[in-house]
């Protein structure tokens, strides 16, 4: 998943019974089976064999399935500003923790831009057509959908409160067994050994998007991973981070990287949304 991930389970007993055991095994094997069949950087995952077979038909199994049909809602619902073609843009755009410093020309993003557009591709479910050149990247969607995954497994397995926490990105099947809730950290973008605030959490979940990890800093200006598809560029103005809660850690990201794609309109398109959510 590109982030440390940890599962949470609240058992007061001093030793752990063996389903509990066997409950977290199917957990990380449910995780480990998502980031191999959707990974990126795995030349043997679903997705990169997807996007080996250009134009041509290709039909794909129905878990993908769903993850296309979401992806297609996204970009409706975002007027185009979340697209999963955006991926080809990682060719040219490098971000890190460190704050890179390498910007790339402004043709090289130009000559990308008619490679992106979930509008070129053919979806008549199970059926994909993806044109020349094009690539799929469920980046946006992909760890959100883990985490989603996962506490459902562990709800189907055992009893007990658990909390599944992927980079940042989580979700509570209920609150802690003496009645309090998850206490959770916002980390302050400015200073990640610190609480932005702390959120009490009985059930759902939080996901987190912004651009405290992954930035490049070029000559004093700090730009955000988070590119806008129709430019090919950093979203300007957007806050550094925003965090949404949503009964789904799916929906909460969805709705983040929303707002994030808004730019300046970040606040005044949450505040729409009618979210709890916090913007730092």
């Amino acid at each position: 998943m590109g982030s440390p991930c940890e599962i949470l389970l609240d058992e007061p007993a001093a030793e752990l019974p063996e389903t509990v055991f066997r409950a977290l095994l199917a957990g990380q094997q449910e995780a480990e089976r998502i980031e191999q069949k959707y990974s990126r950087y795995r030349p043997d995952s679903v997705l990169s064999r997807i996007n080996a077979t250009t134009e041509q038909w290709q039909q794909v199994d129905p878990e993908t399935a769903h993850l296309l049909d979401f992806a297609g809602q996204c970009h409706d619902l975002s007027e185009g500003l979340f697209d999963v073609t955006a991926g080809v843009l990682r060719a040219i755009w490098k971000f890190g923790s460190d704050g890179q410093t390498h910007m790339p020309e402004p043709s090289e993003v130009a000559a990308l831009l008619p490679r992106l557009g979930w509008q070129q591709v053919e979806w008549a479910p199970p059926r994909l057509w993806l044109p020349a050149g094009m690539a799929l990247d469920f980046g946006g969607i992909g760890k959100e959908y883990a985490v989603d995954r996962v506490l459902a497994h562990l709800q189907a397995q055992v009893p007990q409160p658990c909390l599944v926490n992927f980079g940042g990105d989580l979700r509570a099947s209920a609150g802690r067994v003496d009645g309090k809730p998850w206490l959770l950290g916002i980390e302050q973008p400015e200073d990640v050994r610190r609480a932005a605030g702390v959120i009490g959490l009985h059930q759902g979940a939080l996901a987190t998007s912004g651009d405290t990890r992954r930035y490049v800093d070029y000559q004093g200006q700090r730009y955000g991973h988070i590119l806008n598809p129709k430019t090919g560029w950093p979203v300007v103005g957007a806050p550094r981070s925003v965090t949404v809660a949503a009964p789904t850690c799916t929906e909460a990201g969805m709705i983040a990287t929303f707002a994030m794609l808004q730019g300046s309109n970040a606040e005044a398109f949450l505040q729409a949304q009618g979210v709890r959510h916090w913007v730092c």
